[in-house]
């Protein structure tokens, strides 16, 4: 599923609340105040699906995206293209200072050229996860990914958004779901794309950047401590995305 497609995807559903019982309903009682302008952060392991919730809820809200992942693709595309090894953390964060990235029209940019299929590449996905465990890589993107907070509010997707990036958002979920359901999603969408993939070897790289992810020592994968837990195994995206809406709500905000 891609990015730009969302808002014509999400048309089939627009009575989506009145059809779907959400699920994993909490009830929430935040004494959290309120940012003038709200974020909701969405975390969680690779094929989650929580680019494609994200997406949504922004789009169902009216709200901006950040897709966190592509930043990190990006920059990870930029060190295969200029030969930068994972390993070299000063050399890799030099390049991401100097890097020109944009987002227009659900398009991701690197110097000027659409690069949205490229970096959705299984390589440059294993080399973003390889970069993503340097503390100075991390730092450099900071204030990108913070720059994506305007009015009415923004939904950011990606590992440390409500541990690091907005400790202050008004709603955090944490998307989980077995390796094997994410193998499956992530083969589907592959060849979707016309990648060729192995269901095993998927199986595999996946176990391996839990793990990566997991156990660095910066911004870890884990959920923030006042994360709301969403495991999407058994939900269609329609109903996870009701879940988030649903909780939304409960802290008295229009959804």
């Amino acid at each position: 599923m891609r990015r730009q497609d969302v808002p014509r995807l999400f048309r089939p559903f627009p009575r989506a609340r009145e059809r779907v019982t959400p699920v994993l309903t909490h009830p929430m009682k935040s004494t959290r105040p309120f940012h003038p302008t709200p974020v909701i952060t969405i975390d969680g392991p690779t094929a989650s699906g929580k680019g494609t919730v994200a997406a949504l809820v922004a789009a169902h809200l009216g709200f901006h995206l950040l897709d966190s992942g592509a930043l990190y693709r990006l920059a990870a595309l930029a060190s295969i293209r200029y030969q930068v090894e994972p390993d070299d953390a000063d050399a890799l964060a030099s390049l991401v200072d100097g890097l020109h990235i944009t987002f227009r029209e659900g398009c991701a940019q690197l110097d000027g050229v659409d690069v949205s299929d490229e970096i959705r590449a299984e390589a440059v996905g294993n080399r973003a996860s390889a970069i993503a465990v340097h503390a100075s890589v991390r730092a450099a993107l900071v204030a990108r990914q913070r720059a994506f907070r305007k009015t009415p509010g923004l939904v950011a997707d990606g590992r440390d958004m409500g541990t690091v990036i907005f400790p202050d958002a008004v709603l955090k979920v944490f998307l989980t779901a077995s390796v094997e359901a994410r193998a499956a999603r992530r083969h589907k969408q592959l060849m979707q794309k016309g990648f060729s993939a192995n269901i095993d070897n998927l199986l595999q790289d996946l176990r391996e950047r839990d793990a990566r992810d997991s156990n660095r020592a910066a911004a870890p994968l884990k959920p923030a401590a006042d994360a709301k837990p969403l495991d999407t195994s058994a939900l269609t995206i329609e109903q996870s995305v009701e879940q988030v809406l649903a909780w939304y709500r409960e802290l008295g905000q229009p959804a």
